[in-house]
Parts: structure tokens; C-alpha cells; sequence
């Protein structure tokens, strides 16, 4: 192949090629170069048929060592899409199209793009009226488009689906993507920089909202802007234009959202998002003060910073000794004897993305806010709120501070920055502990998590990787020797304890407080008397190190109000031990099922609104998503007021902003299972949404999924342990996701509840719940809400959404393999567990009974 790609480029490069510009469509055997079509408008090799969209190699900005394959608007010059946006080739590099796709190769024959592996054939290549580029077999059957793949602009007829984004171009010569998203959710479309919110079509004045559905994709067309539902005739939210024949959306390099028409030579601008220019993140470069009061943003520096030199965009501290620290996935470093410190910004001041957040924390004074972010080393500042006592952190990156008028009843701001001495001024700056280790070089946030787990990897096993893209956890794992990890640290992580050191803090594991397959957890008391919860790791072979590793990578630095917090673990010869915060309530699973007094509705609405939080961080507020896989009641911890926080991350995977699924061994717990894992189909973060939908189910209904109704015709659930019961006409084993089902198409949701409450609970109040739940669980995972919506849904802002009954219906093919089951089971195994085999099994005749099993291995 190579070679051919190389005689093609001497061939090029060295004979007169009279080259043609085709009108339409293309012919497999093509090949195109900038270098070829140089004398055809710069590059062109294609057109559509009325000649208003061209297919170029093209340059941007004239420059000629960065060229891509375009689609271009003829009339106004603009690029429309590119394929190789992050892999320019040169002047000389060559488009080859094949019968197996597009391949895009530079001149020394590396390929820097293509088209995936195709269904059937190409015949041949077409570019439309619209502006898309498609690849057709010879039954006119689509095989590629170039729309179902934008980059940072779509145009009439395009539509950008939930769940997808547009990526700003760097700059208006390099297409390469920037840092800018605008994201389709279900409730709305966002624009995120480093995973900071910064605008929200739902809250900007020239939005209508006209319908309460669930958000399925964006278009523009001759009209307006919209954002639809499934139905695609009733939008959800509209912004209407004057008519225009062409139009563009387009996430500009600035970071605004920008829809223009184009008529004649002169475009006209006619939405922005966001309108106020200092909420653009970089408004005025990082810890740069803009002060809106004017048409265009005034920029300065905050008291006590200056406009740094250089290249650098944006203000430092005045102070030489003082420094702006990088995230923890900065590849800089910071010498070991620097400590922590904060400029006060004072009051009246804003940060961009406070309006479009929740407070980490409520309720703390300014001390304990700017201490959590002293611990956290992707946090680079801090806000706090005198009125309400709440705390906001700045994470990742840091941009722009807006000024504003509120005084004292506003935030009063915090940087937090480096410094070379210990000493601090205790008005203005809060120091932290001695000896507190900052090495912003090699400390990994959550948005950089799978490296620090890489970095956990290769310390804890011999792993052998060959290819980048195949790096994934479990992968090429040899076997150690129990003292690999003696030497184990990486620093940014939590405290690594000695052995004996917990030993003494448990009183030699003497309290135990839960216990699993994994092992069993014990209270502690650590030296400064703080309680922690020890969990000691009984399965010390491969499988049990990479849980550990997983475990301290995923949470070793990440701070949510609804993740648990890891404090330190041990490796310590075959010792493996990780000590967690101490969560005094408990498990769900002990408090829902057990023998204590009754959680109250209001509690089981907490707890679902702090989960489905926790794991809309997990699979949203991180550029790498974080699947959790073995959402379970178990794996839901709660504190104080039952705040809810999820634990336990050993079996998780991470999903890059580029993937959409992964396959990957079986990991979970059965009964909490998603359909697609025993279908040999990509798990995504909707697997988790599964998994919570069954827990919604439990929490409505406060028994286990699957129960067993006796002959005395009462309900007892053999896994609570607390023997509540209720009065029934059925026997046998229960399968309670069906009987939700049954019980919503008849509307008599009462009957679902959890009858201790006494009917201290409304019909609506569980039909929301229940509504939701089924939602979660339908069988196609597309269909499944996202956890931000979830959120929307509990938290009231967004409509209770209507499960669609013919995604679940493979419920009463569950239900009805209960039923076969409780013919042939024993009494004494009440605790039985769906075993999802799927409506195609051919296992026909078996069932299993484990409960709360969780397994981990090929599917």
C-alpha cells in the first residue's frame, strides 16, 4: 500500500497532470492533492450540482503547510466540515478514493485520516446540494456521510444529535479542534471549555421553550434554530430568523456560538451565545478582571496581578515569588519544598461558570472552602458565598473573572497559587499544612485519569502494551510478586499508609461494618482521631491488584459531593488495604432492607438525587467518562441528612470523548445488569443508567427487584432481612420491574410503594420515581435518558418523561422465566437474582439464583 501511495506522489510530483474538476460525484480510483488541483480554486477536485458546495485539499488562511479535506461553501468561502482536522498533510499529500473508503495520506505515505470499515462497496462519491458528503454503494445505499460526523459547524438540513458536540477550530488556520464544546443534552445544548459550563441555550433570553420532551437533536433550517424531540415536528426549544435560503451554526474560535445567514456577498450575523462577552471564558485571558459595563468587554488585572509577558495571555501575581499552578495533569513541575497559598480577589467579583453550577459544598465557612481546594490539586481557585456559607471551586483550568457590582452579597474570590516559602499572610492567604507535597507534574485529575491509572499500572504490574489505542485496563497483565508494590507511589495521590499504622487504627480489625467478595471493611480511628472506614482486600491476585489500582485511580483525586473519599491506601507486601471517609449510615442496601426504622419518602428522593449526581459527574463533568459498572444499593454509601455517595470503582472503564461504547469483559452485579452485556453489544455510560434504574425500583418499592411471595399469601422479601411483609394472592417468586410495568399501564402507582410508609406518600410522588426508573431500564440504550437529564427530572426542571412501552417488553419475558423458576425452586432460596440471559438464549432451562453477585469476567 505504501508503495503505491509513493509511486503515486512521484508520479505527481514529477509529470504534467492535467487535472479536472468533477461536477457531482467521484469514482473510486480517484486521487487528489492540493498539489494536483493547485490551478482548480485552490485545491478543488469536486462540486455539487448547482455548483454551491465545493470538496477541496485545501489551505486555510493561505498558509501552505496545513491542508485538509474540506467541504466549502462556494459563494462565501467558509469551510463547512473537514475530515483530518488533527492531522493536516502538506501541499503534496494525497486523497485516494477506493471501493474500501477515503484514505487521506501525507507524502511520505503515512495515512493521517480515513473513512471505518464500510458495509459494502463504494461506487462512488457524492456531494450534495446541502453540503454532505457521502459515500454510496451501488444501490444508492448511504455507506458514509460526512454529516454524521461534524467538526465545529452544521448547516440547513444537518442535525447534531443528543449526546454529540461541535469542537471549535483553534484558529482560523489551524482546524485542528480547540478547546470549546457545545454539547446536546436532553434538556438543552451547552457550551463547556475544560468541562466548564458557560452557557446554556435553556437560560438565554431569545430562546422560546415550546414543549417539555426530551431533546433528541439540534437543527437550523430556513427559519430558525431549533432543538427537537423524538418526534421531530414539535421543537422544544426555538429561536426564530427571518428567512434565508443559507444559513450556518457554528462554535466559533472566540468560544461563542454564532448562527449567521449568507445573502449575496455579506453575512449577517443573527444569534450569539453567550451575548455578554465576559462570560466568554478567556473574555480577557486567564485571571483576567472584565468588567462588562461597556458594549465591548474592559479588561485589567485583579489587585495584586499584573499582565504577564510574552505569550502569555492573561494576568500572575505582582509577587515574583508567587506562581499559578497548573491542574494535576500538567506535565510541569513544582519543586517539593513550594506549599500552597491564595490571592484574595476580594469581593464583587464572578466566575462564568458559578451560574451554571451547584456549590461543591454548603454550609462551610471560607476556611474549610479554601482548604478542600488545598487538597484537591486540580483545583485553581475558589468562590464563596457569604450569604449562603457556599463554596464553588474552579477545576482544570482557570479563565477569566468577571467584575461585578453585588459587593459582599457576592462571591468573595480566592487564586490559588504556588509559592516558595512557608510563610503566608493569614488576612489574604491560607497555607497549608507543612510538609503538604505539590508536584503539579505528575499529579493526574479526573479529566487525565486514565493516566494516572497507566501510571498506577506500571508500577503495580509488569504490563506490556503495544499499541497506544489499546491501552485499557486488565489488558497484557503478568503476574507479580507479592511485594510489586512495596515501592508503589506516585505523588498527588492519597496518603499511603504503613500497615501496622491501620492495624492500630481499627484495633487490629476489630469493628467490622460491612463485608463483600472483595473482602471486608472495618472502623477506624487514624492518629489525629479521625474516623475512617478500612477496607482490606482479600483477593490478591490479578484480579484483586487491578480492582486496587482502578480503585485508587479513579477516586484517588477527584472530589464530588456524591463520590466517597478516598483518604490513603497500603500496599504493603500482600497486604492491600484502602481507607475511605467513614459514612455513618452505612450502605443503602443495609438501611432500605434491614430491620431499622422505615426510610421516609423524602429520604429515598435524596438518596436518588444524590446517586444519579455522583454518576452524572462520572459520566459528564470529566473529559474521560468514568463508568461505574456496579451500580448497586450496596455500592451507595449515606452520611448525615442521607446524603448519598457511591463507592466502590474497582470494576470501572473509561470511556474517551471519542468513544461511544467500549466492549469489554462482564463486570457487575447480576440483577443490575444491562441487556446489552449478556448481548456481546458496547457497554457506554447508559449501562450504568440501567443499573440505576433498578435501583430507583428498589428504593420505591423497599424490597429487592426479585422477592418471594409464600403460600401464606405474604409478601417476605428473603433479602432484607427484615422481614416486612404485605398481604398477597400470588406465590412464588416475584420479579418487581414487571409489576412496575403492570402497575403503570394501569396508572395505580400506590401499590408500588413500600407499604411501611403507610401511605405517607402521593400517587404522583411515586409515579415520578417510577416514571424514571422505567425509563432507565428500557432495553435499548440510546432510548435511555442521560444522568443529566435524570437530575433535570428529579430536581423538577425537567418533565417526568414517558417510558416507552415497547422497549419494555422484554420484561415480561423476564417475568415470565420468574415464573418457570419459582416452580422448581427451593423456599429456602428466596434470595434469587435475575439471570439475564437474553429473549435469543438457547439456555432455556437455567436460572440462577445468587444474589447480589457480582461478577467480572468474558462475556
Amino acid at each position: 500500500m505504501k508503495l503505491i501511495i509513493s509511486f503515486s506522489f512521484f508520479y505527481l510530483l514529477f509529470h504534467v497532470v492535467h487535472a479536472y474538476t468533477f461536477l457531482d460525484y467521484i469514482k473510486p480510483n480517484f486521487t487528489a492533492s492540493h498539489f494536483q488541483f493547485i490551478d482548480n480554486n485552490s485545491g478543488t477536485f469536486l462540486l455539487s450540482q448547482n455548483r454551491t458546495f465545493e470538496a477541496a485539499i485545501f489551505n486555510p488562511g493561505g498558509q501552505q503547510t496545513s491542508l485538509y479535506l474540506c467541504v466549502i461553501h462556494a459563494a462565501s468561502s467558509s469551510v463547512v466540515w473537514s475530515a483530518n482536522r488533527d492531522n493536516p498533510i502538506s501541499e503534496f499529500g494525497i486523497m485516494n478514493l477506493t471501493i474500501n473508503g477515503i484514505v487521506i495520506v501525507d507524502e511520505d505515505g503515512d495515512v493521517k485520516w480515513s473513512t471505518p470499515p464500510l458495509r459494502s462497496l463504494v461506487d462512488r462519491l457524492v456531494l450534495n446540494e446541502m453540503g454532505n458528503l457521502v459515500l454510496l454503494d451501488q444501490s444508492n445505499v448511504s455507506l458514509w456521510e460526512s454529516f454524521q460526523h461534524p467538526t465545529d459547524t452544521i448547516v440547513i438540513g444537518q442535525r447534531l444529535p443528543i449526546g454529540t458536540w461541535l469542537s471549535s477550530a483553534a484558529s482560523d488556520s489551524d482546524l485542528s479542534a480547540g478547546n470549546y464544546n457545545l454539547t446536546i443534552t436532553a434538556s438543552d445544548a451547552i457550551l463547556q471549555w475544560y468541562g466548564q459550563d458557560y452557557w446554556k441555550l435553556s437560560t438565554d433570553t431569545k430562546a422560546y421553550k415550546n414543549s417539555n420532551d426530551m431533546v433528541e437533536y439540534m437543527e437550523i433550517n430556513r427559519t430558525g434554530f431549533y432543538l427537537f424531540g423524538h418526534d421531530g415536528v414539535v421543537p422544544v426549544f426555538v429561536v426564530s430568523f427571518p428567512l434565508s435560503d443559507f444559513r450556518i451554526a457554528k462554535l466559533a474560535i472566540s468560544g461563542q456560538f454564532v448562527i449567521s445567514s449568507f445573502s449575496g456577498t455579506d453575512w449577517n450575523r443573527e444569534f450569539v451565545g453567550p451575548g455578554d462577552g465576559c462570560q466568554i471564558p478567556l473574555a480577557c485571558g486567564r485571571v483576567g478582571l472584565c468588567n462588562d459595563k461597556s458594549s465591548t468587554p474592559v479588561c485589567s488585572c485583579p489587585p495584586d496581578f499584573y499582565v504577564g509577558s510574552g505569550n502569555y495571555s492573561g494576568c500572575v501575581p505582582s509577587n515574583g515569588s508567587y506562581s499559578l499552578p497548573n491542574a494535576c495533569n500538567s506535565n510541569d513541575s513544582q519543586s517539593n519544598s513550594s506549599v500552597v497559598s491564595f490571592l484574595k480577589l476580594g469581593y464583587g467579583v464572578e466566575y462564568f461558570h458559578n451560574f451554571y453550577s451547584d456549590p461543591v459544598m454548603l454550609g462551610v465557612n471560607v476556611s474549610v472552602c479554601k482548604d478542600l481546594c488545598s487538597r484537591n490539586c486540580s483545583c485553581l481557585g475558589v468562590f464563596y458565598k457569604n450569604s449562603s456559607d457556599s463554596c464553588y471551586t474552579v477545576e482544570n483550568e482557570l479563565g477569566s473573572i468577571i467584575s461585578s457590582d453585588e459587593g459582599e452579597d457576592n462571591m468573595l474570590g480566592f487564586i490559588k497559587v504556588i509559592v516558595a516559602s512557608t510563610t503566608t499572610d493569614d488576612d489574604d492567604q491560607t497555607s497549608q499544612k507543612n510538609g503538604f507535597p505539590v508536584a503539579a507534574s505528575v499529579l493526574l485529575p479526573i479529566t487525565g485519569i486514565i493516566i494516572i491509572v497507566s501510571l498506577v499500572f506500571l508500577s503495580c504490574r509488569r504490563m506490556k502494551v503495544s499499541k497506544a489505542q489499546d491501552v485499557q485496563l486488565g489488558k497484557s497483565i503478568s503476574h507479580s510478586s507479592s511485594n510489586d508494590m512495596d515501592a508503589f507511589y506516585i505523588p498527588g495521590l492519597p496518603r499511603r499508609f504503613d500497615y501496622e499504622e491501620l492495624e492500630d487504627a481499627t484495633d487490629n480489625f476489630k469493628t467490622l461494618i460491612g463485608s463483600g467478595g472483595f473482602g471486608s471493611v472495618y472502623r477506624g480511628v487514624l492518629s489525629d482521631n479521625t474516623v475512617v472506614a478500612v477496607k482490606k482486600i482479600i483477593n490478591i491476585g490479578i484480579q484483586g491488584k487491578k480492582d486496587f489500582c482502578t480503585e485508587i485511580g479513579v477516586i484517588g483525586n477527584t472530589y464530588h459531593a456524591n463520590l466517597v473519599k478516598l483518604k490513603g491506601f497500603c500496599a504493603q507486601g500482600r497486604h492491600r488495604l484502602l481507607v475511605y471517609e467513614y459514612m455513618n449510615r452505612g450502605s443503602l442496601d443495609r438501611t432500605l432492607f434491614g430491620t431499622g426504622p422505615v426510610l421516609e419518602w423524602q429520604e429515598r428522593s435524596e438518596v436518588a438525587l444524590g446517586t444519579a449526581r455522583g454518576l452524572a459527574y462520572l459520566h459528564s463533568g470529566c473529559e474521560q467518562k468514568i463508568i461505574h459498572c456496579d451500580i448497586k444499593p450496596e455500592n451507595i454509601l449515606l452520611q448525615d441528612q442521607f446524603q448519598a455517595k457511591i463507592s466502590d470503582f474497582g470494576l470501572s472503564k473509561f470511556l474517551s470523548p471519542e468513544q461511544s461504547g467500549l466492549f469489554t469483559t462482564m463486570r457487575g452485579t447480576r440483577g443490575y445488569l444491562a441487556p446489552e452485556w449478556l448481548t456481546n453489544s458496547a457497554i457506554s455510560e447508559k449501562t450504568d443508567v440501567y443499573s440505576f434504574g433498578m435501583v430507583l425500583l428498589e428504593l420505591v418499592s423497599g424490597r429487592k427487584n426479585c422477592y418471594f411471595r409464600s403460600n401464606s399469601h405474604s409478601v417476605d422479601d428473603g433479602n432484607s432481612g427484615g422481614g416486612h411483609s404485605s398481604n398477597s394472592s400470588t406465590t412464588g417468586l416475584v420479579y418487581f420491574p414487571l409489576f412496575a410495568l403492570e402497575m403503570h399501564e394501569q396508572g395505580n402507582y400506590l401499590e408500588l410503594a413500600d407499604q411501611r410508609l403507610e401511605g405517607r406518600v402521593t400517587n404522583d410522588e411515586v409515579e415520578k420515581l417510577v416514571r424514571i426508573a422505567l425509563c432507565c431500564v428500557h432495553e435499548e440504550p440510546a432510548i435511555r435518558p442521560n444522568m443529566v437529564a435524570v437530575v433535570g427530572i428529579l430536581e423538577g426542571e425537567i418533565p417526568s418523561p414517558q417510558p416507552r412501552i415497547e422497549s419494555l417488553n422484554f420484561l415480561r419475558f423476564y417475568g415470565r422465566r420468574f415464573t418457570e423458576a419459582s416452580m422448581i425452586a427451593e423456599e429456602s432460596e428466596y434470595n434469587c437474582i435475575l439471570n439475564q440471559q437474553g429473549r435469543n438464549s438457547t439456555s432455556q432451562n437455567s436460572f440462577s439464583y445468587i444474589s447480589s453477585e457480582t461478577v467480572s469476567g468474558p462475556r
